[in-house]
């Protein structure tokens, strides 16, 4: 009886091994699942806008290569417009000699008064470090840019370039790192964005102005320059067409609308004064000949 209920505990114990292995199993494959969701292909959520005979889809469409020769630059843009989010792309910038050639990736509305959020990549003398400019418009005006300098050469690999904007702050990062905080101060009178934008990306001639004020010019010997592209997945509150829905983006249901992502904590915190002090170069708010009374939210 005893070699019985021995052979009967060894079969259980066999049973369970077989279970949890069973559910390990599954649990990789769900997983690998989601992560297969979010590989997704260009055009599923974008298209091109213009220079298509400059666009190269690699990778089975999950990466695009833009490139720019005297005769033309290229761009593509977002299918739909967002009324909030956190978006993101992975770049790849052009490499050697990129002196006034401009790699943009930007959130924007339409009209005179447009709303806009840039990450704008401006190309140097090869050697000499490429500028990462940001910028925010709100209702139509601009002029507050500020200028760093990456950690890292931007032109070796992809990395991670990301806005997170909701209601109460808009934040750039690179590789999950805050670089800019720009807090909604509609309460002092500071125009906020607030408008439906499209996630735009694009690889342009700007040798008037990108390097040393346009006047580095561009080695055109060095064309075609290439810019390339991944991560087409979106995380943002889609605007449906002759809809209201622009209050629905701001619900907490999204989960960047909630609490957390209201402020930065104290390790964002620190990481943003981290790049202030070591690689910004220009802010608007310090510059005092152009705004000898900095602007009210430089205050705030």
């Amino acid at each position: 009886m005893g070699i019985i209920i021995a052979m009967n505990q060894n079969i259980i114990k066999i049973s369970q091994l077989g279970l949890l292995l069973l559910s390990l199993l599954l649990a990789g494959y769900r997983v690998f699942a989601n992560d297969a969701t979010n590989i997704v292909r260009f055009d599923e959520k974008y298209d091109i806008t213009w220079g298509n005979d400059h666009v190269l889809l690699l990778n089975q469409s999950t990466q695009v290569q833009l490139s720019m020769d005297l005769s033309s630059g290229a761009g593509f843009g977002s299918k739909l417009s967002y009324g909030s989010g956190f978006f993101h792309l992975r770049i790849k910038l052009p490499g050697k000699d990129s002196a006034g050639v401009v790699t943009a990736y930007y959130l924007t509305s339409q009209g005179d008064k447009h709303d806009e959020l840039d990450f704008e990549f401006l190309g140097n003398r090869e050697g000499k470090p490429i500028t990462l400019q940001t910028n925010v418009f709100a209702d139509g005006t601009g002029n507050r840019e500020q200028r760093i300098f990456l950690w890292f050469d931007p032109t070796a690999d992809f990395h991670t370039y990301q806005i997170l904007w909701n209601q109460h702050q808009i934040v750039f990062y690179v590789d999950n790192i805050p670089i800019r905080v720009f807090k909604n101060n509609k309460n002092i009178g500071v125009a906020y964005p607030w408008q439906p934008m499209k996630i735009e990306a694009s690889l342009w001639n700007g040798e008037s102005w990108a390097t040393d004020g346009g006047q580095t010019k561009t080695n055109w010997s060095m064309a075609p320059f290439k810019a390339n592209f991944q991560g087409f997945d979106i995380s943002g509150c889609p605007i449906i067409k002759n809809s209201n829905n622009n209050q629905e983006c701001n619900s907490p249901k999204y989960w960047w609308n909630s609490q957390k992502y209201w402020k930065l904590d104290s390790k964002q915190q620190t990481e943003l004064e981290n790049v202030k002090n070591k690689y910004m170069y220009y802010d608007y708010c310090s510059d005092k000949p152009r705004y000898p009374i900095p602007p009210p939210e430089c205050l705030h």
